[in-house]
């Protein structure tokens, strides 16, 4: 196995990579495969984590066991950051010499990349394929478009609320049950103890704000007939809207700091001892693990706006697909699965905290580790998805959402102007999608 490149990119960075990721990609041609070479060098592009070291000890051994199953084949992986995917895997699809043989890409990124002719139609290997049967219906949904496989899950993730034992038995607080509860308590400790964000929230964080959309009964679009229409700009979401970006402030979470974190950067927060909750995933229990908070936190279900109730998930997780352009597809599809298949799974819930996809498996790490309790039951009580759109792609690459939280927290719009806004630039990315 030859070396893993490891990249990084400061989060300004990544910030304004991601503004000019999809206008500067070319249109995507044609590059179809020629052949089915039996050996050579595979390329890997999967995704860099917070704390990325176990990931890559799971990749490594699932590597080793596929590269002593096929004499003359070495697999070389890079791991590239999340944020700034968008740019590579475009330019990926539109020059085969260049591009990999595999990706990790997020599930909501599949019809996008179904439409601009990238992932290879893995639906009969899929089918064959013994583990498959036991795959998450969910799940297995994440990686379909037209009723064709365009690759394998490879885990399953919804957010629950991490908050700081300690600092809550200081305090005499305990973990909040609705999400007026969640905004008082986060001002709360905020006051009590200024070093501390209540709550770590991020203007870049897609993921962590929209239960806040949902639980007040948003919707991001409405569905008609196969079209989509934004309905970012709704009153119900605008009510969500001003619950999560009132957390942004100098009674929280000062918007001069917190505006341009992203999902990570509030993780980041919580496991170093800079935040008393965050909103965070099953997959973030690792970094949580290895920060300066271990054994001072909890985790439950992120509140809804009733008693009692849970805020609706979004229903992430991650997927590997192959390449169309790949000139080794027989030794893809088995890396492929290699790469998500139950033991491996198993080794990088162990590893990661990553939700297996495969409903006995994670049936077994849901017994074997309490920490999933939360999130197995965020599930139970109703994930929701995004758009399944290819204009998805385009809205989440182009930062239409991060935009609009971070207008209203500078000021420089109101929430009804920032939704509009939005709304206008969600429609014309569902239009030309087709």
């Amino acid at each position: 196995m030859k070396l893993s490149a490891r990249i990084a990119a400061p989060a300004a960075a990544l910030v304004l990579a991601g503004l000019t990721a999809t206008a500067c990609a070319p249109q995507t041609s044609d590059t179809g495969a020629k052949g089915d070479e039996k050996t050579g060098t595979l390329r890997v592009w999967l995704f860099q984590e917070v704390g990325n070291k176990p990931k890559e000890q799971v990749v490594d051994a699932a590597v080793a066991g596929f590269e002593k199953a096929h004499k003359g084949a070495e697999v070389e992986v890079e791991y590239i950051p999340v944020d700034t995917r968008a740019q590579r895997i475009k330019a990926a699809f539109n020059d085969p010499k260049s591009a990999p043989d595999l990706i990790e890409y997020g599930n909501t990124d599949t019809a996008g990349y179904v439409k601009d002719g990238g992932l290879a139609d893995v639906s009969a290997e899929f089918a064959a394929w013994d583990e498959a049967k036991d795959t998450d219906p969910t799940a297995k949904q994440s990686v379909t478009v037209g009723g064709k496989v365009y690759g394998a899950p490879l885990f399953v993730g919804v957010r629950a609320l991490y908050y700081r034992t300690d600092v809550f038995e200081e305090l005499g607080i305990e973990a909040p049950r609705t999400q007026a509860e969640l905004i008082s308590t986060a001002k709360k400790i905020h006051k009590k103890k200024p070093n501390l964000y209540g709550l770590a929230v991020g203007g870049a964080y897609t993921y962590g704000a929209m239960p806040f959309i949902w639980a007040a009964g948003g919707e991001l679009a409405d569905e008609n007939g196969g079209t989509y229409k934004a309905a970012i700009n709704s009153d119900k979401a605008r009510k969500g809207i001003e619950a999560y970006t009132s957390l942004f402030g100098d009674d929280n979470c000062p918007a001069a700091k917190c505006a341009a974190m992203g999902g990570n950067a509030t993780v980041t927060a919580f496991a170093s001892g800079k935040a008393a909750m965050a909103i965070g995933g099953d997959f973030s229990h690792t970094a949580v693990e290895a920060g300066s908070v271990k054994g001072k936190y909890a985790v439950v279900p992120l509140p809804g706006v009733d008693e009692g109730s849970v805020a609706p998930a979004f229903a992430g997780g991650n997927n590997i697909g192959v390449l169309k352009s790949s000139p080794h597809r027989t030794l893809a599809v088995d890396l492929m699965k290699s790469l998500t298949g139950k033991q491996t799974q198993t080794r990088m819930f162990d590893a990661m905290g990553f939700l297996p996809t495969y409903t006995d498996v994670r049936e077994a790490a849901a017994k074997k580790e309490p920490f999933v309790e939360p999130f197995v039951k965020t599930l139970g009580a109703g994930a929701k998805f995004v758009p399944a759109s290819p204009g998805w792609g385009q809205i989440d690459s182009s930062l239409i959402l991060p935009t609009m939280f971070q207008e209203i927290v500078s000021g420089r719009k109101d929430v009804a102007g920032a939704a509009d806004d939005a709304a206008k630039k969600m429609d014309a990315a569902f239009t030309d999608a087709g």
